[in-house]
C-alpha cells in the first residue's frame, strides 16, 4: 500500500494537474469509478489505477487521506486512473476525421470541451476538432463533463484544414435557417463572445444562425449551441435516409 506523498505515482498525479505535463508526458487522469470503467468499456488499459485502501475496488492501494490529497475533487475520490492519450488512436491515427464533424475555435472553457464531446458522440457518432484556443480536452474538468465519451470519441487537435468539407459556420446573427445544415459535413463553432475569426468563416460554405426569441439573450452558450446544431444536423440525415428508403 502506498504510504508515502513521495510516491512516484502520486507525484505523477500531481503534475498531469497541469497541462504542459499532460502534454509532454502525453498523459492525462481521470477521477471515479465511472470514468474508470467508460475507459475500460472503450478497451483502453490504463498506465495504472490508484484506489483508496479499504475501498474494495481493484487497483493500487492508497491511504485514503493522501488519495484525497492529489485529487482535484474538493471532496476527494476512491479511485483515480492515469491513462496514456496514445492508446485513445490505436487504429486511425490522431489526424483522421470523419464527417459528421464539429471544429471548435478558441472555446477555452473545459467543460464546453467535454461536454460538446459528449453530445457529439451523443447525437451524431461523429468528429470533434479542437483549433487554436481551445481548452485541453484532457483535463480534469473536460474529462468529467464528457462522461467517458473522451474514450469512445476522443476529440482531434488540429487547424480548421484538417475538417472536411463542406463546411458550415455558426453564427450569432446574420446567418441561413439551420435547415441548411443538410449536407453539411463540419459544423464550425467559435468562443461565445468572440465568435468565428474571419479566416475560418472563409473556409465555410455557408453561415447559419439559431433563432432566438426577440427580447431575449443574444447569443446561446457554446455547449448549448453545438447540441442545437448536432440535434439538427441528425435530424436532417435521418431524413434523407428515410427519404431514400
Amino acid at each position: 500500500m502506498i504510504e508515502s506523498p513521495h510516491n512516484e505515482k502520486l507525484k505523477l498525479v500531481r503534475k498531469l494537474r497541469d497541462r504542459k505535463h499532460r502534454e509532454r508526458e502525453a498523459a492525462f487522469v481521470t477521477e471515479g469509478e465511472d470514468l474508470l470503467e467508460a475507459g475500460l468499456a472503450a478497451g483502453v488499459q490504463p498506465r495504472f489505477v490508484l484506489v483508496a485502501a479499504g475501498s474494495g475496488l481493484e487497483g493500487e492501494e492508497v491511504e485514503p487521506a493522501l488519495l484525497a490529497d492529489v485529487s482535484s475533487l474538493g471532496s476527494g475520490t476512491r479511485a483515480i486512473a492515469v491513462w496514456d492519450r496514445t492508446q485513445l488512436f490505436p487504429h486511425t491515427g490522431k489526424n483522421c476525421v470523419h464527417s459528421p464533424c464539429l471544429y471548435l475555435h478558441g472555446v477555452a472553457d473545459p467543460g464546453n470541451v467535454g461536454t460538446i464531446v459528449r453530445t457529439v458522440d451523443a447525437l451524431l457518432g461523429g468528429a470533434v476538432v479542437l483549433g487554436p484556443g481551445c481548452a485541453d480536452p484532457f483535463s480534469p474538468k473536460a474529462g468529467r463533463a464528457s462522461m467517458g465519451s473522451i474514450f469512445s470519441a476522443p476529440p482531434v487537435q488540429a487547424g480548421i484544414e484538417a475538417t472536411p468539407e463542406p463546411r458550415v459556420a455558426l453564427v450569432a446573427h446574420g446567418g441561413e435557417e439551420l435547415g441548411t445544415l443538410a449536407g453539411a459535413a463540419t459544423i464550425c463553432l467559435g468562443a461565445e463572445r468572440e465568435g468565428l475569426p474571419d479566416a475560418v468563416v472563409a473556409r465555410c460554405e455557408r453561415k447559419v444562425t439559431i433563432p432566438l426569441r426577440p427580447g431575449g439573450p443574444d447569443s446561446l452558450n457554446v455547449a448549448a449551441a453545438a447540441a442545437i446544431a448536432a440535434q439538427r444536423l441528425s435530424s436532417l440525415a435521418m431524413r434523407e435516409v428515410q427519404a431514400d428508403a
